[in-house]
């Protein structure tokens, strides 16, 4: 199945792998969250029992380094693409309100992106993402 739009995630290529895990997660709940009409059905096994539903398309996970993370923004930006942001401070938060006020205190060009993901049009979001690498 061809899908006219992407979710693509990028993620700093210095962070450990528990931290590219973390992130992942918390970005892809973002576009989740504010694109719900992408989300698939509820799953059910043999036996009936029914599992949360899951995005009903691909995610591409890539990985970057800062400057080509930077840009990436960017470019987003300048798209209008839809963008969850994580930023290295929010490794020393611990809930939600705390995340979003580490974002609020840095202006938009010095935030210190550690990831971010993007959803819109597949040409925009691969050209957004450009320069990315698929994550090993």
């Amino acid at each position: 199945m061809r899908f006219d739009t992407k979710i693509a995630v990028l993620v700093r290529d210095d962070l450990e792998s528990w931290q590219r895990l973390n992130v992942t997660a918390f970005l892809v709940s973002g576009i989740a969250g504010a694109h719900p009409q992408l989300m698939g059905e509820a799953y059910e096994d043999a036996d009936g029992t029914t599992y949360l539903p899951l995005l009903g398309q691909p995610v591409v996970v890539l990985e970057a380094d800062a400057q080509t993370l930077r840009a990436a923004h960017q470019r987003a930006l300048g798209r209008e693409l839809a963008m969850s942001v994580y930023t290295r401070e929010m490794f020393s938060t611990g809930h939600d309100e705390a995340n979003r006020a580490a974002v609020r205190a840095v202006r938009r060009d010095e935030l210190d992106l550690v990831g971010l993901a993007v959803f819109g049009p597949k040409n925009g979001v691969d050209k957004t993402v450009k320069g990315a690498h698929l994550h090993p």
